[in-house]
């Protein structure tokens, strides 16, 4: 299967394509699939990987690099960092990213045989199944500690109001 993806996004659609394109086409080079599979901290470096693919996205669709830390939940540093290739994930995204370009947005799909290089047995299948929910874990974990963070700020704010007020009440009073 293969998509035209925007290589310069108008949009949060757009971003949206880009950024999964991105993502995609980085997983399947048979060279991120082994590295995948080597890795000690996978998750993290999946994770790094998503990251850069969306900073890289948002860059081409024009937004400061403190836009994106901020709708990615990043340091400014971090993004930074993907951005100018000092990371590995930052790299490989690069790179997906100038094949796009070469192929003038074309984003082909490679098939399960494809990635698989042929083994389409069942305990590989198997293996695949419980990387997959691993990340559909990390991810719900992840949802999670956004959620906890973002009630935590909203409490932090709503403190910050009572303060506010109650300065502004003792000022008033001088």
């Amino acid at each position: 299967m293969s998509a035209v993806v925007p290589l310069k996004p108008l949009g949060k659609e757009d971003i949206r394509k880009l950024e999964l394109a991105l993502i995609f086409g980085t997983l399947f080079r048979k060279d991120v699939i082994e590295k995948i599979k080597d890795a000690h901290d996978r998750l993290t470096w999946l994770d790094s990987l998503v990251v850069a693919a969306g900073a890289l996205a948002r860059e081409r669709a024009g937004y400061t690099v403190m836009k994106i830390a901020e709708e990615l939940g990043r340091s400014e540093a971090t993004i930074r960092n993907h951005l100018q290739g000092k990371t590995e994930a930052g790299k490989l995204v690069r790179e997906t990213y100038d094949e796009l370009l070469r192929n003038k947005g074309m984003f082909e799909v490679p098939s399960i045989e494809e990635l698989l290089g042929g083994d389409t047995s069942v305990s590989r299948i198997e293996e695949l199944q419980r990387e997959i929910e691993e990340l559909e874990n990390y991810k719900r974990e992840l949802e999670a500690k956004l959620k906890e963070y973002e009630n935590h700020l909203k409490e932090l704010s709503s403190k910050l109001s009572r303060v506010r007020e109650t300065l502004s009440s003792l000022l008033e009073e001088l």
